[in-house]
């Protein structure tokens, strides 16, 4: 903090020499866990000199004090995210990786490293090192609780790896999605100290929701949000690898002698799957014999590579999921072209991280940066369901069918406009599963591995030498934070920035870089996640699926499931790579033993109720949002968070619009939501519109006959929703100035949530827009004056 200070002479210099110590002893402390305080940015005390000259007091400098080792590493951390075990082609799956490919050549490769089966509470365990229920992530941001485990808020007393090391003097950095920052708290009035940047990151450039556009990205820098450029070149994946360089290059500039921890963890491949065409047709024809069939030559390619062992057996298709044969033959163009838009998204995502990783490379830092590639903060998702162009609906359990989709689709261009931003668009369910070869299930479920099983690349040039040799023992993915801690020679500390700190759960990996045939140290790991759980001990697993099939979301949910009388299975991982046999016949004791402790550690991690995540299949009344009934707003309001605004489209409200209308006025009064599902009200040339985009696949619209003469009128939409909830029908009608002017009957409201990033925007359509009518326009500004949108949930 008091670097390049010149301290003065004389008398003066015993005043402040002294004002210059008070400060420094206020300087942010660590308490380490041996009770030894570390004061990352101290002034190192000046020495007495007598009577120093005027050169003397120009050239002496106060010298920051380290904390780190003097060859401290930097480090990457890249985490894709819904990809898994048998995806990338560099152990044997579908996509190309060269990036992957390139570091597993240069160090090594793990084949037993686990997630938690769900995007926010894998990455609360990655950035604090602690099981995601202690650190209350049981659960996505946006299916938040008021249960301990579930709340969505990472506490200060488990700090992130980011805050350690910041404090040890790193610079640090994270860039595309982060997902762990209450869906309330996102607005751009904070409160930011849940954003990255209040976590330990100096600098953050992405966005904070669990998924966005790629196309019309969410974006937020620091604590301000950004709008991306309209441009037809443009793609998130390759914005985010470009401000990751310029970060690299600022870092290299201001502060070379420090080193950088860098958090990469792009949209890719969690859906909307959007990319250029070019990058889909790479794939063209590579999946048309279908899931099936890929997945035994998947299979096939992972025993010839040695990367799982030669006597696994490939698990069986559930009995829930579609066979390939049981698609038609006209549906299977529709799914083959999914699937490679899908694989071009992951390959494009995979070179853009080889552009940073080159960077590195071409700063000559290459040599001492240690870099973990996370292929996955999951498995594969089935959230696609049977197919899909808008892949919320399964979020939200609304029934739909693939005529549906194809009918929606002919309208914005067929086939061909599969990856493009009209769509949001995620395959069949059957591709996430081959996705997961050769386990059982696909992400959301926590029992089986391809669940949680994700490959994990470690690349340290200068420490680890190239080792084809598949790392099989036991980790988790809160290991990464001790491992990164044992690499500095840093103990945990006690306590940070004034909080004690909570236990951290996971162990160092340091152990297995230099021996594949190291003992495993992690000896238990429990797993949760709807339900689904499991337990590791020792080299078994016990595991049960729970009452949530994620592939079968749009089903409605079990209500009568009771966890006490679930079935488990066990497994003996040391003889059974993929959970195939299942041995709870055989060892009853051992199983009891193990159900027993489950609970025991699940008590401990805060993870009762069991299958709190399902708890909003159920009552989507209770979603996390605000407590307010009634709004003011004006035309200064946009980019507010779906999660923090009027509950527009699936509560009865009212909204009053004042304002000032032009000749023929066109533009957007208030929209919410984007292309994949929203409701909007503009005007076209004159005549008032209300739309309503159910999910893409389903619209309604109403239009006022007569166009509004110029000058001001007060608009109003009035919403009701008829019972029963959820998936309820709404009627709507339009007035201007006190009169009906239109009306319209939305069959199907969405219950929970239209997208996952889109805001509600005031005098313009930021982002997707919600309408394909005015696409072209976009942001399609209100060309009058609004002066108050008024909202009432009745």
């Amino acid at each position: 903090m008091w670097t390049n200070i010149v301290p003065p002479t004389g008398a003066v210099s015993l005043v402040v020499a002294g004002f210059l110590s008070i400060l420094g002893g206020l300087c942010q402390t660590a308490t380490a866990a041996d009770g030894g305080s570390v004061l990352p940015f101290q002034p190192t005390p000046s020495k007495s000199v007598a009577g120093p000259t005027l050169k003397d007091s120009v050239h002496q400098r106060r010298v920051e004090e380290r904390h780190l080792p003097a060859n401290a590493p930097n480090i990457l951390i890249v985490l894709m995210d819904d990809v898994g075990f048998g995806v990338a082609d560099t152990f044997g799956g579908f996509v190309h990786t060269p990036t992957l490919s390139r570091l597993a050549a240069e160090g090594i490769s793990y084949n037993a490293f686990h997630t938690t089966a769900i995007c926010s509470p894998s990455r609360a365990a990655l950035l604090t090192g602690r099981n995601a229920h202690r650190v209350g992530s049981g659960t996505i941001a946006e299916r938040a609780l008021d249960w301990e485990g579930y709340v969505g808020v990472i506490p200060k007393t488990s700090a992130t790896v980011a805050e350690v090391l910041k404090n040890y003097g790193y610079n640090t950095a994270a860039f595309g999605k982060w997902h762990n920052t209450p869906a309330t708290e996102t607005t751009a009035m904070g409160p930011f100290d849940r954003w990255p940047t209040g976590y330990g990151f100096e600098y953050f450039y992405g966005f904070l929701a669990g998924e966005t556009s790629q196309w019309e990205p969410r974006l937020v820098e620091n604590t301000s949000l950004v709008e991306p450029p309209n441009d037809p070149k443009y793609h998130l994946t390759t914005d985010l690898a470009d401000h990751a360089i310029t970060w690299l290059h600022k870092h290299q500039a201001y502060s070379p002698d420090k080193p950088f921890l860098m958090y990469w963890a792009p949209g890719a491949s969690h859906g909307p799957h959007h990319i250029f065409p070019e990058w889909a047709d790479r794939y063209k024809g590579k999946f048309d014999g279908g899931w099936d069939k890929l997945r035994e030559e998947v299979f096939a390619r992972q025993k010839a590579l040695g990367w799982i062992p030669a006597d696994t057996k490939l698990t069986p298709r559930p009995e829930s999921l579609a066979a390939w044969d049981s698609i038609h033959e006209s549906e299977r163009p529709f799914q083959t072209r999914l699937m490679e838009v899908f694989a071009g998204f992951t390959e494009h995502a995979d070179f853009e991280a080889g552009r940073v990783v080159d960077e590195i490379d071409k700063l000559g830092l290459r040599d001492n940066t240690l870099i973990f590639y996370i292929f996955g903060d999951n498995g594969s998702s089935a959230e696609g369901q049977a197919g899909t162009i808008s892949e919320l609906l399964a979020q939200n359990g609304i029934p739909n069918t693939i005529d549906q989709h194809l009918r929606a689709m002919d309208k914005l261009g067929g086939i061909k406009a599969l990856g493009g931003r009209d769509m949001d668009n995620m395959y069949h369910a059957g591709w996430a599963w081959a996705g997961s070869t050769p386990f059982q299930a696909t992400k959301l479920v926590a029992s089986y591995f391809g669940g949680t099983r994700n490959p994990l690349v470690v690349s340290w040039p200068s420490k680890i030498g190239p080792d084809k040799r598949p790392r099989s023992q036991f980790h988790h993915v809160n290991d990464i934070a001790p491992t990164i801690y044992d690499v500095l020679g840093i103990t945990p500390p006690l306590e940070v920035n004034g909080q004690k700190q909570d236990p951290i759960d996971g162990v160092s990996m340091v152990y297995s870089f230099n021996d594949a045939a190291a003992a495993d140290t992690k000896t238990e790991q429990y797993f949760e996640n709807n339900g689904s759980r499991a337990l590791y001990e020792g080299g078994w697993i016990a595991s049960v699926f729970g009452p949530f099939v994620p592939w079968q979301a749009s089903q409605p949910f079990n209500k009568d499931w009771d966890p006490d009388r679930d079935t488990w299975a066990l497994y003996n991982l040391a003889k059974d790579f993929s959970q195939a046999d299942d041995l709870a016949a055989i060892e009853k004791d051992r199983l009891a033993a193990m159900k027993a402790r489950f609970l025991e550690v699940a008590k401990d991690n805060k993870v009762f109720p069991i299958g709190a995540g399902n708890w909003l299949r159920l009552h989507p009344e209770d979603r996390i949002k605000t407590p307010y009934t009634n709004w003011s707003f004006d035309a200064d309001t946009i980019r507010m968070p779906e999660f923090t605004a009027p509950g527009l489209g699936r509560e009865s409200s009212v909204v009053m619009v004042d304002a000032d209308f032009r000749e023929n006025a066109n533009g957007v009064l208030y929209a919410l939501g984007g292309a994949s599902g929203g409701l909007v009200v503009y005007m076209d040339d004159g005549h008032l519109v209300y739309e309503y985009n159910m999910m893409i696949i389903e619209n309604y619209r109403a239009r006022s006959p007569d166009r509004l003469p110029p000058g001001k009128h007060l608009i109003e939409i009035d919403t009701t929703l008829q019972s029963p909830r959820p998936l309820s029908s709404a009627d709507v009608v339009l007035k201007v100035d006190g009169k009906a002017v239109a009306r319209t009957t939305v069959a199907r409201t969405v219950p929970a949530a239209f997208t996952a990033s889109e805001t509600f925007d005031v005098g313009t359509d930021l982002g997707s827009p919600v309408s394909h009518v005015y696409a072209e326009r976009r942001p399609f500004k209100f060309d009058g004056k609004i002066d108050a949108v008024k909202v009432h949930l009745k």
